[in-house]
This record gives C-alpha cells, structure tokens and sequence, in this order.
C-alpha cells in the first residue's frame, strides 16, 4: 500500500501560482488553468502529495472556469470544511495527507451523476495519463479511467 505524506521537496519545486493555490488557499484565475480543458484518460492527483483525488471519467463540462469532477476517485482523499471567506458559507476541499487546497464542491453538478460538482484548480493538479498510471504506481485506478 502506498502512503502518501505533504512532500518538502513537492512544496519547494511548486510554482508561486502552484504555492499560491495549494499552501496559501488561493485561486487561480478563471478559464487559466492548464487542465481545464483536458479530456485525456488519466488521473488527477495532489501536486504536493501525489495522493489519486479524481479520475477523468468523472470530470464534466461546467463552464465554471475551472476543471469540474463529480466525485472523488477515493473519498477519503478529499476532506470538506465549511469555508467563510468571501462573505459566503461554502465547502472548500482540501487533499488528506497533502492539505492542498484544491477549490471548492457544490450542489449544482449533474443531477444523473449525483449532484455533485467539485470545483478544482489546476494549480493543485498533477495530471498523468491513463499509459502512465500503472508504471508510476497507480494501476489500481486503471478501472475507474476509460479506456
């Protein structure tokens, strides 16, 4: 079993957006993002700790400006807190073992995929493609990923 951990290293290579989204909660600006409009099979995992978090077959079109997924590939990867900022009461979602801030869920996703839409950063994202997955120690995924 692999155990995923907040890498130091992970955190020192990120980008300032990169550090900006995951270790500060920030956002990157809408429509951006480097995975918004990827349609490639794959997963998506932590940037920081490399933890699975969603899986292209769940990933949607939501005209939100930010990649949109309906759930996670593991749910105990994704940790929800109730988010006050903004002047708003939302759900943020952050990794669990890597505590990246990865965006926010909603209730506004596909009613026929369970109502669900969890709005990500890209910036938090790591993406690798479905030929990758089994060498670099994600093929127990390969069956959640079309094909």
């Amino acid at each position: 079993m692999t155990t995923y951990s907040k890498d130091p290293a992970a955190i020192a290579a990120l980008s300032p957006e990169e550090y900006f989204v995951t270790q500060q909660s920030g956002t990157e600006r809408p429509g951006t993002g480097k995975l918004l409009y990827n349609t490639a099979p794959g997963i998506y995992v932590d940037i920081v700790s490399g933890e699975p978090l969603f899986a292209s077959a769940d990933k949607f079109e939501s005209h939100c400006g930010w990649p949109s997924f309906t759930k996670p590939i593991e749910a105990a990867h994704v940790v929800e807190i109730e988010d006050h900022s903004h002047g708003m009461v939302r759900t943020e979602v952050r990794s669990q073992y890597g505590d990246s801030h990865l965006g926010h869920v909603f209730p506004d996703g596909p009613r026929d995929r369970g109502g669900l839409r969890y709005c990500i950063n890209s910036a938090s994202l790591r993406f690798i493609p479905r030929a990758e997955m089994e060498a670099e120690g994600y093929g127990a995924y390969l069956d959640q990923v079309e094909g």
